[in-house]
């Protein structure tokens, strides 16, 4: 009876608090920081009763929590078992070593591709005894429509080369990133390369300079991808580097269709090939039939890598896949699309499906490409409360909730929380734009019972942590709610 009569006290008190002020520490946090008690939006569920409610059903800016709409509708529609896959494809015959007709490189949103799958790709046609290969490479983009939605778009920062603001088409290899090795003397600056690719080289007018090596990119400039008459490429580094420094840096300079046709056929002549044709894009043949292929980490594996370390790339992929393929037992397959409708609108119609599914109004919801790397994209409190719901009724929960960043443990919030009672127990998603500060997931209460929590600042005080200390405030005060059950006499 003890235990019955201090949760009833427990839940009371929880629906006491649903319509009341914000907590005095965390209405002093966000005084401290200079962020408006209406700029903030605050949601915390326990069970279906509200322990908090602040501007809960107006519309903000999410930043990556959008991740936790794309990642759990896509593992409900798509399935755990879903992977993508990218396809070597051929319609012309194989006659004493050499292949006579061109060699499509399909893509499937295989989020997981990688220059070592191509190679494993290219080595089972030479295993094959395929040595020649008298055609043009094509590159099939297709399963996105448009294929190329990177080509003219303004950058969305002043870092577009930056493996976060990455845009994907449906055959994206390395992400497209070279990976640059930058070693200096006092007199000298040493670089380095991977992949290694058909013809492209880097080279630098980077001055060096007395400076902190830990503040390299103080000095660091967009890098220039310069195309030279007969073809070359050179990747020029610019700016400042300091002396006696050495780095490792990912850029994305490069066209993409270079990028994959370059590191093919660099791939293709280390094995011992030839490639006498062009590299071109066009759509693979219904009638090609298959050489070699590569598939993805199954859904599951792939939702962690997304919200973890909160990689806009691979829930972008993922979210234009709802709008793509469909879920496969195997491998992904084509769907079906509507005559002239695009990616994007079949990806949008399927979240909002889902939501309306779960009787959750999409009035004022918008989803951009699915990662929250957007200057539009809303969604409330409330909306994305009751996605935090669904998500515990779902048949996939622990694989969405084992995806999602512990305090003080790992992902994002392994630097969080660590003096709290959240710490290792709160699953939160982070979200962080330069005028957004986001945190949805789930907090277990005094009790240890789960609390579904979602909290979005939208403000321009918002950066250099101090967002970021108003919402830490409010988790640990969720974390300390709730009266303590006593124990059994």
């Amino acid at each position: 009876m003890l235990k019955r009569s201090a949760l009833a006290l427990a839940l009371c008190t929880c629906i006491s608090f649903a319509h009341a002020q914000l907590p005095p520490a965390v209405a002093q946090a966000l005084q401290q920081n200079g962020i408006g008690q209406d700029e903030i939006g605050v949601l915390v569920l326990r069970g279906d009763a509200a322990v908090l409610e602040h501007r809960a059903g107006l519309p903000m800016q999410p930043a990556s929590t959008m991740k936790l709409v794309t990642t759990l509708v896509g593992l409900e529609r798509l399935g755990p078992a879903f992977r993508g896959r990218t396809e070597l494809r051929t319609t012309g015959q194989v006659e004493d070593g050499v292949l006579r007709g061109s060699l499509y490189l399909k893509g499937g949103a295989d989020a997981d591709l990688s220059g070592e799958h191509i190679a494993d790709m290219l080595r089972a046609l030479r295993y094959d005894g395929i040595e020649r290969i008298e055609g043009d490479l094509v590159l099939d983009r297709g399963l996105f429509q448009p294929a190329r939605t990177d080509v003219g778009l303004a950058p969305f920062d002043e870092s577009p080369e930056a493996y976060y603001n990455v845009i994907p088409d449906a055959l994206l290899v390395n992400k497209n990133m070279l990976q640059l090795d930058m070693r200096s003397t006092a007199a000298r600056l040493q670089l380095r390369m991977h992949p290694e690719l058909e013809r492209v080289s880097v080279t630098s007018e980077m001055t060096l300079v007395d400076a902190d090596c830990a503040k390299w990119e103080a000095g660091w400039q967009l890098p220039e991808a310069r195309r030279q008459a007969d073809g070359r490429i050179k990747v020029v580094l610019r700016g400042t580097f300091p002396k006696n420094c050495n780095r490792s840096y990912g850029v994305n300079v490069l066209d993409r269709d270079d990028y994959v046709g370059r590191l093919v056929r660099e791939i293709w002549s280390d094995q011992g090939g030839v490639l006498s044709g062009r590299t071109i894009t066009g759509a693979t043949p219904l009638d090609a039939r298959l050489l070699a292929a590569h598939v993805s980490r199954q859904l599951p594996e792939l939702v962690r890598d997304i919200n973890k370390p909160s990689d806009n790339a691979l829930a972008r992929t993922l979210f234009l896949s709802l709008g793509s393929l469909q879920a496969d037992p195997v491998a992904g397959s084509l769907a079906l699309p509507l005559a002239e409708e695009s990616t994007f609108a079949r990806a949008d119609a399927a979240v909002r499906g889902w939501l309306r599914e779960k009787q959750i109004d999409d009035t004022g919801f918008v989803i951009d490409n699915g990662s929250g790397l957007s200057r539009i994209e809303r969604i409330s409190a409330q909306q994305m409360a009751r996605l935090l719901q669904a998500g515990l009724r779902s048949p996939w929960a622990p694989e969405f909730q084992s995806s999602i960043p512990i305090g003080a443990v790992d992902g994002t919030m392994r630097r969080r929380l660590q003096d709290s009672p959240a710490a290792g127990r709160a699953r939160l998603k982070t979200g962080s734009l330069r005028n957004v500060t986001a945190l949805a997931g789930y907090v277990p209460d005094a009790n240890g019972i789960p609390c579904v929590f979602v909290a979005m600042i939208n403000s321009e005080q918002s950066g250099n942590g101090r967002g970021r200390a108003v919402l830490d405030t409010l988790v640990d005060w969720v974390a300390r709610s709730g009266a303590p059950l006593s124990a059994t006499p």
